[in-house]
């Protein structure tokens, strides 16, 4: 579904001091596979999401989507294929402040040619287990709640790829695997997952990981059982209670 050839990442001005945040980094990533990219702060983790998610350019190299060449296209055919094929989740979520988590999930669909959005932000909520809090405020809601309608936001268009950009980090640990369990769910009904993250007990959720040093691809290995999220959480709460 997805591969880079040969990517490379340079940012600097001519004649200045240039870093290169990727370096001849090469990876293919199936259809319905739940991958973790991780690296220390300055990896160069961050740049390859932005790449993988068509935020940004490479300086040289081939970015394929689905066998078509994407890093050569406009800006509004980029624009175009991230609303179709991407759905983004962030750490700091970017969710609308003083609205429903229905009218935030029903953002997304002002730019497609989508009808019914009223239902489509509800089953995308549901999606997520919060059907029950869509008429909510996103400032009455949980930080792991206020994730998942981060989550269901990047689903309402039916993407095919959910890239999430350290979506656990400004969590507490049982919100954290709450969103974990939301991902690896997602993953089994076919979405792919391309999980950032600095965490290596996140990344263990995932069944592949690829770890990022300086720019490079230093370790490229499957999860052979991968942690469960959901199994995780009837434990915390057991111990809790």
């Amino acid at each position: 579904m997805i591969q880079l050839k040969n990517i490379s990442k340079i940012y600097g001005k001519d004649g200045g001091q240039q870093i290169k945040a990727l370096d001849n980094a090469s990876l293919t990533i199936d259809k319905g596979e739940f991958v973790a990219i991780i690296g220390a702060s300055g990896s160069g983790k961050s740049t390859m999401m932005n790449i993988l998610g068509m935020l940004d350019r490479p300086t040289s190299g081939e970015y394929y989507l689905e066998n078509k060449e994407v890093s050569t296209l406009t800006d509004d055919e980029l624009a175009h294929i991230r609303n179709k094929k991407i759905g983004f989740v962030f750490q700091k979520f970017h969710l609308l402040p003083k609205t429903t988590a229905e009218e935030n999930v029903e953002l997304p669909l002002i730019y497609s040619d989508r009808k019914n959005t009223h239902t489509l932000a509800i089953e995308a909520l549901g999606k997520v287990g919060l059907s029950n809090r869509s008429k909510h405020r996103t400032n009455e809601l949980s930080g792991g709640q206020q994730q998942r309608v981060a989550i269901a936001r990047a689903l309402v268009n039916e993407p095919e790829v959910i890239l999430g950009d350290e979506p656990t980090g400004n969590l507490d640990s049982k919100s954290g695997l709450e969103v974990v369990g939301v991902l690896q769910e997602l993953n089994r009904s076919g979405k792919t997952i391309i999980l950032i993250t600095h965490s290596s007990e996140i990344a263990e959720h995932a069944n592949r990981v690829i770890r990022i040093h300086d720019g490079k691809i230093t370790e490229d290995y499957k999860v052979e059982q991968p942690l469960d999220a959901r199994a995780e959480l009837a434990e915390l709460e057991k111990t809790n209670n």
